[in-house]
C-alpha cells in the first residue's frame, strides 16, 4: 500500500489555513512551530506538490493547497464522525454534542432544551455556541459543530434539516401609542420609519419582513438594532413598533416594559424552527431524537 498522508499533518495544514499564522496555528495544535512546519513539509513531500509558497516574512497557499485544505477538512470531519459512531454504538443519547444556535432563539429556548436533556439523557452533554446563521453553517461544514438550531428557511444545501416547530410573530408597541393603531392593522397607515428591525445579518429580519409582508421599505427605520432586547428598549421609548417572535414574548422579554402585543393582520405570520446537521454524520438517531424532544417543547408553547 502506498504511503498515505497522516491525519496529524492534515490537521496542521487545516489549522494553518484557518489561522494564517504559523505561531497561532502551532498553539491551536498544541505543538511547537517547528513541528507544525515539518509536518506540513512532510505532507508536501508525500503529495508531491507545493501547498504553501514561503518567503522569510510571509506565506500564501497555492491553488492546489487550498483545494487540499477543503478536502482535508472533510476527511477530518468524517474521521470524527467515525470515532463518535464507534464510541456511541448502541447508545445514541450519550457523549458531547456541539450545538450551535442563533441569538434570536438561544436565550429563549436553550435553557429549556438543556434542562430537558439533563433529565432525560444524563449521559449526554450539550456544548453551546451562539452566532449568526452564516457563521454557524460555516462551522458546521468545517466540523467544528455537530448540530444547529436555526430559523428556516435558509439555504441548507448539502445538509439535512428537520423542522421542529413554528414561532409566530407578534407586533409590539408602547401602550400609549396603541390607541393610534386602527384595527385591522394597516402597515401603510403607519408613519414612515416607524418600524424597527434587527441588523441584516440576523435572519429574523428577513423572516419578519417576508412573514409580515412589510413591502413598503419607507416604513422601516434605517437604524437597525443588534439584539431583540435592544429592539424592546427602543420601542418601549415610544420610538415606534417592531415584530417579535412568540418564544421571546413567552420567555418574558416584555417584562417590566409598557409594551402591548398586537396580532399582525392577515394570515398569522411565523418562522419555522429547525435542526440542521451534516448529511455524512453517524449520529442521525441522536439528532432526530433531540428534534422530537424540542418539537414537544415548542408544541407546548402553541397549545
Amino acid at each position: 500500500m502506498k504511503s498515505l498522508p497522516s491525519l496529524k499533518n492534515l490537521f496542521y495544514l487545516v489549522n494553518l489555513y484557518q489561522e494564517q499564522n504559523f505561531n497561532r496555528a502551532a498553539k491551536v495544535c498544541f505543538v511547537s512551530q517547528s513541528t507544525l512546519s515539518s509536518g506540513i513539509q512532510n505532507l508536501e513531500e508525500q503529495l508531491g506538490h507545493q501547498l504553501i509558497e514561503r518567503d522569510h516574512k510571509s506565506f500564501m497557499f497555492t491553488a492546489i493547497g487550498e483545494e487540499v485544505v477543503q478536502r482535508a477538512r472533510k476527511i477530518l470531519t468524517d474521521v470524527d464522525d467515525l470515532v463518535e459512531l464507534v464510541k456511541n454504538q448502541g447508545e445514541p443519547m450519550t457523549g458531547d454534542i456541539r450545538l450551535g444556535c442563533i441569538p434570536t432563539i438561544a436565550p429563549f429556548l436553550l435553557s429549556r432544551v438543556i434542562r430537558e436533556c439533563q433529565q432525560s439523557y444524563p449521559a449526554m452533554s450539550l456544548l453551546l455556541k451562539e452566532d449568526t446563521t452564516e457563521r454557524l453553517l460555516e462551522a458546521l461544514g468545517k466540523g467544528e459543530l455537530d448540530l444547529l438550531i436555526l430559523a428556516l428557511p435558509v439555504d441548507t444545501s448539502g445538509y439535512h434539516s428537520m423542522k421542529v416547530g413554528i414561532d409566530p410573530f407578534k407586533m409590539v408597541i408602547h401602550k400609549d401609542l396603541a390607541g393610534n393603531i386602527h384595527q385591522p392593522i394597516d402597515y401603510h397607515a403607519l408613519p414612515d420609519e416607524s418600524i424597527f428591525l434587527l441588523q441584516s445579518e440576523h435572519c429574523i429580519t428577513g423572516h419578519a419582513i417576508t412573514a409580515c409582508q412589510l413591502g413598503d421599505s419607507a416604513k422601516v427605520n434605517p437604524f437597525a438594532a443588534t439584539s431583540l432586547h435592544t429592539l424592546v428598549q427602543m420601542v418601549n421609548s415610544k420610538l415606534g413598533t417592531t415584530f417579535l417572535p412568540q418564544m421571546a414574548i413567552d420567555a418574558g422579554i416584555l417584562n417590566d416594559t409598557d409594551l402591548v402585543v398586537m396580532t399582525p393582520p392577515g394570515e398569522a405570520p411565523y418562522r419555522d424552527i429547525g435542526l440542521v446537521w451534516r448529511q455524512t454524520t453517524s449520529r442521525i438517531l441522536t439528532f432526530r431524537t433531540l428534534g422530537l424532544m424540542i418539537q414537544k417543547l415548542l408544541t407546548k408553547d402553541t397549545e
